[in-house]
């Protein structure tokens, strides 16, 4: 595989950026004019019908980089076509949904059939390193490798709630793995992985808070299934730990997990849209879009210097991801608690308010 000069990189990933967000100024007017809206409900976290699908910009932008790739011989055929060949499928599906709505069976089946696709383009997950060790995982590693990428796709669909969080997330993760990867000398994936920042940067004007345009489940889906294919990649070459990704993707990857664990627990319906992740009950709670994004991007910053001391001392990364990931556990159930608090406190000020209207109403008439 080849490099591209530094040169010749900064003028691709520009012209990404330029690119993505063209093509998202035409599907915002296109969404506009066939009214391909997000109207707001008492579970949304806006207030304004806002056009949605304008991640199919960044994902015809980065699909396109990605064969331009493959074509200067960047990255190898595995990889495009693991990308490319799960990566329709999943923005398809989601475009369906974004339009005329799909029922949940239906979008699980193509989640399934993405997933193998990926896993086996990239030869499966038969081995997980964990620092200086390598553990074997044989034909099992393939089925979590499935389970795995079908949980990211729909996890970072569940956390695409509010102005410019997922398109952060996307553009801070990828962006710090490519640098981490440029650095270990992986310039194939790190490639990829600044296309992808580039490409949903651009993006990323449209959505950052007040937002222009939601990303949609064509964009949202999207993302997960590439952050999923590349951990797998990036660790079947030896280049980056798939654990180191956990690290990387921690925000998300922990707030979603420990969500869908809660509402499983309370015997909530797991399908049904809600507003009880810890970002959407910070919002709820009084701080604004762009405070919640802006932490989700800081918080990023710091995983990604601990990602960066895993990838040059991996004899570390065992004790560290599980120290990531209880850290991460514990501030998510105590913000939830604490969210949760002010909010219930909040609903009796309000009762408490009304009946003393009511009460003053009353006397006023007698």
């Amino acid at each position: 595989m080849t490099n591209l000069p530094t040169t010749e990189l900064i003028l691709f990933c520009i012209c990404l950026s330029a690119l993505s967000f063209g093509l998202t100024f035409f599907v915002r007017r296109y969404a506009i004019d066939k009214r391909i809206l997000d109207v707001p409900n008492n579970r949304s976290s806006h207030f304004v019908p806002t056009p949605r699908g304008g991640g199919l910009g960044f994902v015809c932008t980065f699909l396109g980089a990605l064969v331009v790739l493959y074509l200067i011989s960047v990255i190898p055929k595995e990889v495009l076509f693991a990308l490319l060949g799960g990566g329709v499928l999943i923005a398809a599906v989601g475009w369906l949904d974004d339009n005329r709505g799909l029922t949940p069976v239906i979008r699980l089946f193509c989640h399934v059939v993405a997933a193998v696709w990926g896993v086996v383009w990239l030869g499966g997950y038969p081995s997980m390193t964990l620092g200086t060790e390598t553990l074997s995982l044989s034909w099992a590693g393939g089925l979590l490798a499935v389970l795995g990428t079908v949980w990211m796709i729909n996890l970072y669909n569940f956390m695409d709630g509010i102005d410019g969080i997922a398109a952060t997330e996307a553009v801070t993760v990828s962006a710090i793995a490519g640098i981490i990867l440029f650095v270990t000398g992986n310039g194939g994936l790190a490639m990829v992985c600044m296309a992808l920042a580039f490409s949903v940067v651009g993006f990323l004007i449209w959505n950052w808070p007040p937002a222009r345009i939601f990303m949609g489940d064509v964009g949202s889906g999207f993302l997960g299934f590439v952050f999923a294919c590349l951990a797998i990649a990036s660790e079947n070459s030896g280049a980056l730990p798939l654990v180191v990704w956990v690290v990387l993707l921690g925000v998300f990857v922990v707030d979603a997990t420990v969500t869908l664990i809660r509402r499983f627990i309370n015997k909530e319906k797991l399908y049904e849209a809600h507003r009880t992740h810890v970002y959407q009950l910070a919002v709820q709670a009084g701080f604004s879009h762009k405070q919640v994004t802006v932490t989700v991007c800081l918080i990023n910053i710091g995983l990604g210097l601990v990602a960066a001391l895993l990838a040059k001392w991996p004899g570390w990364i065992s004790p560290a991801v599980v120290l990531v990931v209880v850290l991460l556990t514990m501030a998510e159930v105590r913000l939830y608690r604490w969210f949760s608090a002010t909010l219930e406190a909040r609903e009796e000020l309000k009762v408490v308010s009304e009946n003393i209207l009511d009460e003053a109403a009353a006397s006023t008439e007698k």
